[in-house]
């Protein structure tokens, strides 16, 4: 694998930043009426899609389901983003600030508080008096982990979390007909986003390459553990409760959907790949992403 230079990489990035960054704060109508026949993700990537469940909701639950599992992702989103904007602060310590290296990723911590309070609002937006959350345990291992976690197992988690997120906002773009403020919302965090992965990726590449056998190993259980506890976070079982249906019911179609599955692999499959070209899918931990049904 070429490692390209970090600082060609970290100026490009800066340089894009100043042209291309948003406020959420003005560039979204936060007063927009809310068309309630409209879904906010794609309809297949709902997650009790096809199932039985599905067949006996009116379309208005269809719906509202979606407009609460737009809410979840992107309130579980945010948690990580505190988890990632700790994780490079105590990157950024020990680095020098006069590098594009750090200035970038001071840069992105700015983007990060910024899509923080979006997806606050956003799901406030979508889901008033909602409070989406992973589940306890999730929580307070990342309590733990925002504060050890360093070196290619932080930044290829950060991807996990990212790309995934990534993949379904950008379907969301490209499929008409959908609410157009989550729209909105998805096309804020997908162009600002690709700077955070090319940034990350660059991380993965270049730290992978000085570590020993011991230590990747080590990384890459790191990295398997936290992506299956962020994804399966994405989605809290309250948003069934919130549309009116049985939660442990529609909890055990979802789980059991094909469609799901396939949702969960789909949204994975680009940062696995990469992942595995980049060696942090290899070897004893491989059996445990596949497990997860985040690859094939």
């Amino acid at each position: 694998m070429t490692l390209v230079d970090r600082e060609q990489v970290a100026s490009r990035l800066l340089r894009s930043s100043a042209k291309l960054s948003y406020d959420p704060e003005t560039e979204l109508d936060w007063d927009a009426d809310l068309d309630p026949t409209l879904f906010a993700i794609p309809e297949q990537r709902v997650s009790l899609y096809g199932t039985p469940l599905w067949e006996r909701m009116s379309h208005e639950q269809r719906v509202q389901l979606s407009w609460h599992e737009f809410a979840s992702t992107a309130s579980v989103g945010l948690w990580f983003e505190l988890i990632l904007m700790q994780g490079l602060l105590r990157y950024a310590y020990d680095q020098d600030p006069h590098s594009a290296h750090i200035q970038y990723c001071l840069t992105e911590i700015g983007d990060e508080t910024r899509h923080s309070v979006m997806f606050a609002r956003a799901a406030q937006k979508l889901a008033p008096g909602s409070r989406y959350r992973p589940p306890r345990l999730t929580h307070e291992l990342g309590r733990f982990y925002k504060t050890l976690a360093a070196g290619p197992a932080l930044f290829a988690s950060v991807l996990v979390a990212e790309e995934t997120l990534d993949r379904l906002q950008r379907e969301s773009l490209s499929t008409p007909g959908l609410l157009p403020f989550a729209q909105d919302v998805c096309r804020i965090h997908v162009t600002e986003e690709a700077r955070h992965v090319a940034y990350a990726r660059t991380a993965v590449e270049r730290q992978v390459a000085r570590l020993s056998r011991r230590q990747l190993e080590w990384h890459r259980a790191q990295c398997v553990v936290t992506s299956v506890f962020v994804v399966a976070a994405f989605r809290d079982p309250a948003v069934y409760t919130a549309v009116g249906l049985d939660k442990d019911e529609a909890v055990r179609q979802a789980r059991a959907n094909p469609y799901t599955r396939e949702t969960r692999r789909w949204m994975a499959e680009r940062v696995t790949g990469f992942l595995a070209d980049a060696g942090m899918i290899s070897g004893p931990t491989s059996a445990l992403w596949r497990r997860a049904g985040l690859v094939a």
